[in-house]
């Protein structure tokens, strides 16, 4: 990744430091980066202030046992930013981006039940008049993404600080199902508000003990039933060009050519999903010129790859949060 302008390659490392643990203590980064803990302070400050700098904690929905769909949504070119809006303001959506020329809605949706999905697709979508066509995508597997970080393909971070900030990480989560108990849904409420949130303000938000909220999270984490993720926003560092993909392929290709494109650089996520195309995925590219560069060759010349559409986001509404930072 490149340096820009107002930002270098120290913060670079931060935001691969928080990727690799968003708790990490500034302490601990400071350590691990050689510099001081104000330093550390005072640039996470100005990537919260000047790129959108979030760091949120995340069900995971696949290990949760909830199904995830991938919406696409034509509409009237007066209509589409409206829907995408009130799509964002939903707290069960993530990735709403306006694409196709501003006609067309991408969203993810995370119902915690059937019947918020059904209330979402046939209680709300199908009654907008200025919506002409749905198309919906079921996730059947995810190659790269979520808890898997996209910055740390770019190694800002020697191997050897990558490896001393993930000893001290919270431990891989088991394979297995796993679930979230009534009591901490406070708790998972205020880390998807921040995932920072310190100790003691959990303990005031949840009327519980600190040793009690630290022994919680921990568990939540370690479980696997909710991550920590970042946003900022990708263009404030030299990738200016976000698109979504979406790949038909050979049938006994799919698992290769989903693991392929996981290795990627410029791979954010990739998934196997239902429908006329096999693979979805969202890529970062500096510009136009690199996007054209990955479709025809890292891409283009796969071995099974069949059929690449292309939409380049034209505006991004919410990837984890609403509404994204102005920049």
């Amino acid at each position: 990744m490149a340096e820009t302008e107002v930002f270098d390659g120290l913060d670079l490392k931060l935001l691969h430091a928080l990727e690799i643990d968003g708790r990490a203590p500034f302490s601990r980064i400071a350590a691990v980066l050689g510099v001081s803990d104000q330093t550390v302070a005072r640039r996470f400050r100005r990537l919260r202030a000047e790129a959108g700098l979030r760091v949120l904690g995340v069900r995971d929905s696949a290990r949760l046992g909830r199904d995830q769909w991938m919406l696409r949504l034509r509409c009237t070119p007066d209509g589409a930013e409206a829907i995408a809006a009130a799509l964002a303001r939903r707290p069960d959506t993530a990735w709403v981006h306006l694409t196709s020329a501003g006609t067309e809605v991408v969203c993810m949706t995370h119902p915690r039940s059937p019947g918020d999905y059904d209330d979402l697709l046939f209680g709300k979508l199908l009654r907008t008049r200025k919506l002409i066509e749905i198309t919906a995508h079921q996730l059947l597997h995810r190659f790269y993404g979520g808890r898997t970080g996209w910055i740390g393909k770019h190694r800002p971070l020697t191997d050897e600080q990558a490896a001393a900030l993930r000893a001290a990480a919270p431990p891989a989560a088991p394979p297995g199902p796993t679930r979230i108990a009534p009591d901490d849904e406070p708790l998972v409420a205020a880390l998807k508000a921040d995932g920072r949130v310190t100790y003691p303000e959990l303990q005031r938000l949840t009327g519980r003990s600190e040793s009690s909220v630290k022994r919680r999270v921990a568990a939540l984490l370690g479980s696997g039933a909710v991550y920590l993720d970042t946003e900022y926003d990708t263009a404030r560092f030299g990738f200016t060009t976000a698109a979504m993909l979406w790949i038909t392929v050979a049938p006994g290709a799919l698992d290769a050519v989903g693991r392929a494109m996981a290795a990627h650089p410029e791979v954010a996520h990739v998934s196997a999903i239902t429908g006329s195309a096999h693979l979805m995925a969202s890529v970062l590219t500096r510009d136009t010129a690199e996007l054209y560069g990955y479709l025809s060759g890292s891409l283009g010349t796969l071995d099974g790859v069949r059929h690449i559409e292309s939409a380049p986001y034209l505006r991004r509404l919410k990837d984890l949060t609403y509404p994204r930072p102005l920049r």
